[in-house]
């Protein structure tokens, strides 16, 4: 484990593709708080902290501060007094107006309709920011003629960062980019590189696994279940199938910047190391779109010139290995 994510409250901000319901207050007890950075500090872990709506108590605060952090939160509420490493919107028009801080990196949670309706007014916040990561809150709900939907707009976002750099700037979009900077697999890792501490004590895979309804996935009960607390510390059953090396199409794969998400496997593949079709084919797409935009960058100059994104004639690899086998 190299990270430990501390919810701070049961209506934390959301950075990822689940959904926080939660609608209740309930802060993690500063007892808890202590004890998981004790714990971060035994085992050498990261801490980020994720933040509510409401500011922390000054005791909170105190703690907060005794150990190296990052913070998570939302960027309509930020923490008094704090360094905001990543500010979450769950609006896109909350960003038209917004006062950008060259130091923070930026998440947009949206689900497609609303992604699909208003790509040239996200786009436009592209100049405004050092980074932005754009989620999808509604993966499942993909089909073929979403997927195209989806290449399309990456087609526009790709065609806004290759102005930005054509004017001499730099941005960082998450969907696009990422590929174009990645040799190798960077994937969540959840459950393998990161653990969470909910406000109950107890640990979880994610945040996902703890915010999320457990009647989204088929055939499992509605019980949250953990992975250890601090006193008997993490123990993942089975925690070899969270790694990269236990996902035989994975671990081929070139799509190097899929997020891999472990909880959107087990919801929709019911198997935590398995992605699904919507996840396959979105992040090849992504690959393409990175491949196209660094081609085009490289028509106006030289950029990354030890980077090369081959050419593929399938966006996904399920389909390719089929194919192989017949």
């Amino acid at each position: 484990m190299q990270y430990l994510i501390i919810l701070l409250d049961d209506t934390s901000t959301s950075y990822c593709h689940y959904s926080n319901r939660g609608s209740e207050h309930r802060l993690i007890p500063i007892d808890v708080l202590r004890e998981g950075i004790k714990y971060a500090m035994l085992d050498n872990l990261m801490v980020q902290f994720v933040w509510p709506g409401y500011d922390m108590p000054q005791e909170y605060v105190e703690v907060i501060e005794s150990i190296d952090h990052n913070n998570i939160a939302p960027a309509m509420f930020l923490p008094k007094g704090q360094k905001t490493d990543i500010a979450v919107f769950d609006d896109w028009r909350d960003m038209c107006d917004y006062a950008f801080d060259n130091g923070t990196a930026y998440v947009l949670r949206i689900d497609s309709e609303n992604l699909f309706l208003n790509t040239e007014a996200i786009s436009a916040n592209l100049v405004k920011v050092q980074r932005l990561s754009v989620i999808l809150t509604d993966v499942d709900k993909f089909d073929d003629y979403a997927l195209a939907q989806y290449k399309s707009v990456l087609d526009v976002f790709g065609n806004e960062i290759f102005n930005i750099y054509k004017r001499g700037g730099t941005t960082q979009l998450n969907l696009i980019t990422d590929r174009m900077m990645l040799q190798s697999m960077n994937n969540c890792n959840a459950g393998c590189d990161t653990v969470t501490l909910a406000p109950d004590g107890k640990f979880y895979v994610c945040p996902a696994f703890y915010h999320a309804n457990e009647d989204e996935y088929e055939g499992t009960s509605k019980k949250k279940v953990s992975v250890g607390d601090l006193k008997t510390g993490v123990h993942i059953g089975n925690q070899s199938l969270y790694k990269l090396g236990s996902s035989p199409i994975c671990r081929i794969c070139d799509a190097y910047q899929c997020k891999r998400c472990v909880w959107l496997n087990r919801r929709l593949t019911n198997e935590v190391n398995i992605p699904s079709h919507e996840q396959c084919v979105m992040s090849h797409l992504e690959r393409n779109s990175s491949r196209m935009l660094l081609n085009e960058i490289r028509k106006v100059g030289e950029f990354m010139p030890n980077i090369e994104i081959d050419e593929i004639g399938y966006i996904d690899p399920f389909e390719k290995v089929i194919q192989n086998k017949s």
